[in-house]
């Protein structure tokens, strides 16, 4: 399926997961087959695959409770209804054929009577290994999993119609052929010409230096050694200080008590003899704070203070800041002092700064510019257990680097960590462990506290109320036929719970327990117990996400005492929230209140909340889980793991006795899995495959097969093609020169690549924006009660020009003006914005143009770079630049739209979309950042954009199968168009391709030397007005072959199912004729061809027309009637149709008779 033999610089073509996978799958026999119903499996195109260690495990349902046990499946007929075993027969033999073939894949059948036994062949296709799915009007039996969609077997795919006027046509072709004469010219003169692609000084393509540092002279090597004694010498000077100061030896005796100290000897002594250390520390033991103190002093002790450098790595910015100060404060210093920390967009070090605490994602910033950690001499790993990808990632990158560094030690720290896989993993390494010390926590569990308290479950009081506004979600949690993922996963475990020796209340509302709500009205009752009866202190709640957070918190506010601000103080923890409003949840209430934080999982470890007495967990957390067969990430709520609840309940237990209300039975915990999924093995791995190719890992695969835990094979390729389609890697899977500098930006490799183009193409401005406000959490909100408002207010952004990103421009634009006049607050409530998500928008813009000015790509001119920043057409391509190949048709019919992705087939506008409130769009597609599977598939923020922006900026342009027939995407979108038009296309296109590829060559090229290319596209891009045409399965009937002069070529193939006079298609028009000239109606006989097409005989008035194999019977029969058609209208054009056809059925008439 190669799209082109010499495929340009950037893009490549695009193999569906369904493809690449049968790459792995070893058909199982050795018997060839011939039988006519098994088809071939389609090429694969896909990446190199070395790795015979990473398995391809098909995706658990039950990500995080252990599955129930299953048997093995066996197929059993049914009675009634269903095929008899004699009817089943065909089909075990084609089905036994297919596994003893080594060619064949699968076996396609559209016949309707197969539709309708498809549970009785997919029971048997089930039994013999094999997988089987029903798709609109076809049956697929497989040997490899199938998907969801399938492409190649829609016959209502989308085709495109493109046209421009001719005027335009002319007015672009001229500026093109002027560029092509200049650059033939400029070509053939001199050798520095414009054109040229030769690199500049300020390039990176052949930067072999990029990732290491110059080795220091000797005398400078001496002079730094006396600089760091002194260093060395003053730091132990101010560490004796502080520890024999009366504030000093209080902390000492402070830190004396927690059980991390009695340790101390032991870990010290363990980190001197080996390179890994492991150490597991229940909560409350001080291994955050204590550990890297004791290295700390220890190396100053030792007056190796200035040559020091340890790193410690926290799962996230809030941990980060928090332990960095608790440390600074112990050690009677300032923070920025010895102690540091630096997470994106904030830090706070100094010259002197030994320890320093950073996200991991920090980390691996720096390695991409030290490979070797030039003068680290620790690096303490934190949190470990969570299995996050970059620390999963991490760990593989350290384990490489040790062999480098023997001087380097490696701390892996955990409140919960399985010790012997990460031992076994540093080939034995030792471990400590800490004992914990926290007060005792009585634990709840659902049946304990519904006994306790009386309240009564019901299935209406279960019921989340999400607002009115929201009424679909709270309208998901009632019973369905079909059970959710949350509810199949506990579902045995529920099955053997006992509640004999519970009231018979307490056994009723357990029975109509629903696992799939939070349950607001229990957590709302329990809070109000909690402030009616119980002491002092204060409550974190766990919920999933921020949807249920600021839901629970509004139905709290209106309580008549919870919602008392006199005597409750709600704060919220979530991730998109800003350093400074996270903190205020460490702060305790000056009035006496009580405090309840609503916080999601970030609450579980690292930070320290001390008033904390009572914790309520919902036993949900949300996460990413990824459908690499379907590409799809799904965020969805999931049962947590025992290690999680464990956590969750160590929370209450910190500063005294506390309390554990966990709302789930006792029967479900039990069933939840050990330790959480590694993240590796559930998200998708675009960005973890550029890091591992920038930080020159070797093959992808091959590296990731030296993980912890392997992450699906399938999942690697995927992100693999993904990258070579957008000219990251290219076909040996190394990075290309845009690769490079994607892999300097600190962002997904789809919104570097659109910053990117928004410098070459002097639009970086709102690109800027663009890219940042798609990194953060959408700063449009939509209050339950407001909704309607709120979405008015973005429209008015949109400005009818169908685009989410313009109107986040449009609404940046404005604040930015705003706060200028003091008046940004208003501004945000008023239009409904997220004023902290404005700010980090702001600041995370000042970091994109900071990376871009160090890649070279710009200076500190910015006017310059924003020449164009008002052409919105231009705007429109660079976005559709970075965020292709996420793009979707919009065919329109009578009364609104439908839209229809390669992978996904049929999918929906999200409701925050400016493009959901519109019935017709003038463009024919959507191209968009994120889709988000719920029970449908939603894209969460779109723009439309043009077939010209499509055909420039999209993927690779192939020809077709005829002169004027272009194709993108490995076949999936297909263009129609005059010959000349499509010619026109492809050279702009390669143009285009060249010019990017000589700027990131050459970043100081002036690209304005390029000024009739660029005038062309710029003229092109507003003038297409769309009128164009979507067809479908349109037959291609003619070869490509040159044509002689004198002889006119043959007209581009019309659609054979279009709309045309006498009826909606060929079979209407064939009837309408034959009946106007006193005919008959024709009749159809159907068969099906060998290959598992249909060919159809259209037979009227004695005649008997043959069609072309179509997929179905239908568009066979459709395809003969086009075929009568065209027989009797005659090859002469200039003839009266209706004479003509007369004339043919006389003919016919006589012969017959």
């Amino acid at each position: 399926m190669t799209d082109a033999p010499r495929p340009p610089p950037y893009g490549s073509v695009y193999v569906p997961p369904h493809h690449r996978i049968r790459s792995v799958i070893t058909p199982s026999a050795a018997v060839a087959s011939n039988s006519p119903a098994v088809v071939n499996a389609a090429p694969y195109i896909g990446s190199n695959n070395n790795n015979n260690n990473i398995g391809l495990p098909i995706p658990s349902p039950y990500p995080y409770v252990q599955p129930p046990h299953q048997q093995q499946p066996q197929f059993v007929l049914p009675v009634h209804p269903g095929p008899s075993t004699s009817d089943l027969d065909p089909w075990k033999r084609k089905l036994t054929t297919l596994l003893q073939s080594k060619d064949k894949q699968e076996l396609i059948s559209r016949e309707k009577k197969d539709r309708r036994d498809y549970e009785q062949i997919a029971a048997l296709a089930t039994s013999m290994g094999l997988h089987s799915h029903l798709y609109t009007k076809v049956l697929v039996v497989s040997k490899v999993p199938l998907p969801n969609y399938r492409f190649d077997l829609d016959d209502k795919r989308p085709q495109r119609e493109v046209s421009l006027s001719l005027e335009l046509q002319k007015r672009v072709d001229a500026h093109l052929k002027e560029y092509l004469s200049n650059k033939a010219k400029s070509n053939n003169g001199s050798k520095d010409s414009l054109f040229s692609k030769t690199s500049s000084n300020g390039s990176i393509i052949n930067d072999d230096g990029l990732f290491e540092q110059p080795e220091l002279g000797p005398q400078t090597k001496v002079a730094l050694e006396k600089i760091n004694w002194l260093r060395s010498v003053q730091l132990h000077t101010d560490q004796k200080a502080w520890q024999d100061s009366s504030d000093g030896w209080r902390m000492g005796e402070f830190r004396k008590s927690l059980p991390a100290y009695k340790e101390k000897d032991a870990i010290l002594n363990a980190i001197q003899q080996n390179q890994v250390v492991i150490i597991s520390g229940e909560t409350g033991c001080g291994k955050t704070t204590q550990i890297p103190q004791f290295i700390l002093e220890s190396e100053i002790n030792s007056l190796r203070g200035a040559t020091c450098s340890i790193i410690c790595t926290q799962p996230r910015r809030i941990s980060a800041m928090s332990v960095s100060e608790r440390i600074a404060a112990e050690r009677g210093e300032k923070l920025g002092d010895t102690v540091g920390y630096k997470v994106r967009l904030e830090g706070m070090k100094g010259r002197d700064t030994r320890l320093l605490f950073c996200t991991t994602g920090i980390l691996l910033r720096r390695l991409l510019v030290d490979r070797n950690l030039k003068g680290v001499t620790h690096v303490i790993v934190d949190e470990i257990h969570e299995r996050g990808m970059n620390e999963d990632f991490l760990l593989i990158v350290l384990k490489e680097l040790l062999a480098r560094r023997p001087d380097l030690r490696v701390v892996l720290m955990s409140a919960t960590l399985d010790a012997n896989l990460f031992s076994t993993y540093f080939g034995g390494a030792p471990s400590v462990h800490i004992p914990g010390f926290t007060h005792p926590v009585h634990g709840y569990f659902l049946e304990d506290v519904l006994e306790s308290t009386g309240y009564p479950l019901t299935a209406e009081n279960q019921i989340d109320d999400y607002g009115q506004e929201r009424t679909w979600k709270s309208n998901k949690q009632f019973i369905k036929k079909r059970k959710s993922q949350i509810a199949s996963a506990v579902e045995d475990a529920l099955v053997s719970a006992d509640y004999r020796s519970y009231s018979q209340q307490t056994r009723e509302s357990m029975s109509c327990w629903n696992p799939d709500c939070i349950n607001f009205n229990l957590i709302e009752f329990i809070l109000f117990t909690i402030c009616e009866n119980q002491t002092p202190g204060a409550v974190l709640v766990f919920m999933t996400g921020w949807d249920d957070i600021s839901s629970l918190k509004e139905k709290l506010q209106a309580h008549p005492v919870l919602g008392d601000p006199a005597r409750v103080l709600f704060l919220t923890c979530h991730g998109s929230m800003a350093s400074s409003e996270q903190k205020l949840i460490f702060e305790k209430p000056a009035n006496g209140a009580r405090k309840i934080v609503l916080a999601t999982n970030m609450a579980e470890t690292s930070i320290t909340i001390d008033d904390v007495v009572f914790v309520i967990d919902c036993g949900k957390a949300k996460e990413t889980s990824y459908d690499a067969l379907n590409n799809t990430p799904c965020l969805l709520p999931s049962w947590i793991s025992k290690v999680s609840a464990k956590q969750r309940r160590g929370r209450a237990g910190r500063v005294q006795p506390g309390v554990c209300y966990h709302l789930y039975p006792r029967s479900v915990y039990n069933g939840f899995a050990e330790y959480q999924l590694p993240e590796i093995l559930r998200t998708p791995l675009q960005s973890l495959c550029l890091q591992i190719k920038s930080l020159k890992l070797g093959s992808i695969s091959e590296f990731l097969s030296k993980a912890l835990q392997s992450p699906e094979l399938l999942a690697v390729q995927n992100a693999i093609e993904y990258l070579k389609v957008i000219g990251a890697l290219d076909k040996s899977e190394n990075l290309t020169v845009l690769g490079r500098y994607l892999a300097m930006l600190p962002v997904e490799p789809k919104l570097g690549k659109m910053l990117i183009l928004g410098a070459i193409f002097n639009c970086l401005d709102p690109i800027l924006t663009v890219a940042a406000g798609l990194s953060v959490r959408d700063p449009f909100l939509a209050p339950l009660d407001k909704k309607d408002l709120a979405e008015a207010a973005k429209a008015q952004f949109s400005h009818d020009h169908h685009s989410d990103h313009l109107a986040l421009v449009r609404a940046y634009e404005g604040w930015k003006v705003a706060e200028f006049e003091l008046n940004g607050f208003d501004y945000c409530w008023k239009n409904f914005l997220s004023a902290q998500s404005m700010k980090t928008i702001y600041s995370l813009r000042h970091e994109f143009q900071t990376v871009l000015i160090d890649t070279g790509l710009i200076d500190s001119n910015i006017t310059t770079y924003n020449t164009w920043s008002y052409d919105e057409n231009l705007l429109r391509a660079v976005i559709c630049y970075g965020l292709y190949p996420g793009i979707c048709s919009v065919v329109h019919n009578e009364k609104s739209f439908s839209l229809k992705t390669m992978e996904d087939g049929q999918v929906h506008l999200h409701s925050n979309s400016v493009n959901a409130r519109d019935s017709k769009i003038p463009f024919p597609w959507l191209i968009f950042n994120e889709k988000i599977k719920v029970n449908s598939i939603f894209l969460r923020d779109s723009t439309a954009i043009s077939d010209s922006v499509l055909l420039l900026f999209g993927g690779t342009l192939s020809k077709g199968d005829i002169d004027g027939h272009l194709k993108m995407m490995g076949g999936y979108l297909e263009f129609f168009m005059d010959p000349t038009l499509a010619e026109m296309y492809q050279t702009l296109r390669r143009e285009l391709n060249e010019l990017i590829q000589c700027k990131l060559t050459n970043p100081r090229m002036d690209i304005h030397t390029h000024h009739e290319l660029l005038s062309a596209i710029r003229l092109l891009l507003p003038e297409d007005k769309c009128n164009g045409k979507f067809v479908f399965n349109r037959q291609v009937l003619y070869d490509s072959k040159p044509f002689i002069a004198s002889v006119p070529p043959p007209q581009p193939p019309i659609s054979r199912i279009d709309s045309g006079p006498g009826g909606d298609n060929s079979k209407g028009q064939l009837q309408t004729l034959l009946t106007r000239a006193g005919c008959p109606p024709p009749t159809y006989q159907t068969t099906q061809l060998p290959d598992n097409q249909f060919r159809s005989i259209c037979e009227f008035n004695g005649m008997q027309v043959m069609g072309h194999p179509c997929h179905n019977k239908k568009q066979a029969e459709k395809d003969a009637a086009a075929e009568a058609l065209e027989r009797l209208t005659g090859s002469n054009a200039g003839q009266d149709f209706v004479g003509n056809m007369s004339m043919v059925l006389k003919k016919s008439k006589k012969s017959h008779n």
